[in-house]
């Protein structure tokens, strides 16, 4: 892929999975939305698609003209891959500007997508060009942010209206969009571990070998380290972004709150009052006295409190 083929991969699933996660977290009245087209993220996925498409046909066509034998079988796996996700691009933008020609649900999407992210895990867990090699190390870990999205997109296609599965997704994109930024950096710069070194057969196949087998234990631990950078990174921001977007929520609920008046202060005026009794017609009584005449008598209604009976 090359350093530059490396940052553009990251830079592009990091840009999806935050334009994901953000669209889940604003307001679809917000400017954000009005300003940019429902199928932003689909645009997005189709020309990082595309780029890989041709990237790895460039890389076929280098490694034809070398001779090496590996590198062509190995980039024709990677434009199977792209044109999946391209499918699915294409498939999501027809859907969502002609809703009325090709009227699909959103588990169709997310099934090609899930066929998508399982094809890459398998091409990153498969490739193994060189055992010995230090970019086993980080396609393995690659592996990880690969899963959260496969089982997320799954997740997604049982319960289409929980935003929690698409939000995984989003977490998951970014991670290996970042991950991709720090093979790049890794394996074509000299932030690379001491010891080791990059050797190219071709454009579309090389290898990163260490001198020694401390050196290679050592590279390996480095590159997890790194990981478990990229994964507390990750967190923290996730975080960060949540509070952010929360703590708006709960001005408006405060001064929600501060509008009601506690009822504490008008049961605190039936306080210390004995009970009192209803007048009613029904409870009324007719009673002839001594001298013959007839009064009227209220009988009272015993309650707690006065408001009701036992």
């Amino acid at each position: 892929m090359g350093f530059l083929g490396f940052c553009l991969a990251g830079l592009g699933f990091m840009l999806i999975g935050a334009w994901e996660a953000v669209s889940l977290s604003v307001p679809s009245t917000s400017l954000t939305k009005k300003a940019l087209p429902s199928c932003f993220t689909h645009l997005l996925a189709a020309l990082l698609s595309f780029f890989a498409i041709v990237n790895s046909s460039i890389s076929a066509i280098d490694s034809s003209h070398s001779s090496d034998h590996i590198g062509v079988p190995h980039q024709l796996q990677l434009i199977a891959v792209a044109s999946l996700f391209l499918l699915y691009s294409l498939t999501g933008i027809v859907a969502a500007k002609f809703t009325h020609l090709l009227p699909l649900p959103s588990q169709i999407l997310d099934l090609l997508a899930l066929f998508g992210f399982g094809q890459e895990f398998l091409l990153f867990y498969l490739q193994r060009k060189d055992p010995d090699g230090l970019e086993n190390r980080y396609y393995g870990l690659l592996l990880v942010p690969i899963a959260v999205c496969f089982a997320s997109t799954t997740l997604a296609i049982k319960s289409p209206k929980s935003p929690y599965p698409r939000l995984g997704r989003a977490v998951g994109l970014v991670l290996q969009g970042t991950w991709l930024l720090q093979m790049g950096f890794s394996f074509y710069t000299n932030l690379i571990t001491h010891g080791c070194s990059l050797r190219e057969k071709s454009r579309g196949n090389y290898t990163v070998r260490c001198r020694g087998h401390a050196n290679a234990h050592r590279s390996m631990a480095i590159a997890t380290l790194q990981f478990n950078c990229h994964l507390a990174f990750l967190v923290i921001l996730v975080v960060g972004v949540y509070w952010a977007f929360g703590s708006g929520d709960r001005e408006s609920n405060s001064r929600e709150y501060a509008s009601y008046k506690p009822i504490s202060e008008e049961l605190r005026q039936f306080e210390g009052r004995g009970q009192f009794t209803l007048d009613s017609d029904d409870e009324d009584q007719i009673v002839v006295t001594e001298n013959g005449t007839k009064e009227k008598v209220v009988i009272p209604v015993e309650g707690t409190n006065g408001f009701g009976p036992h």
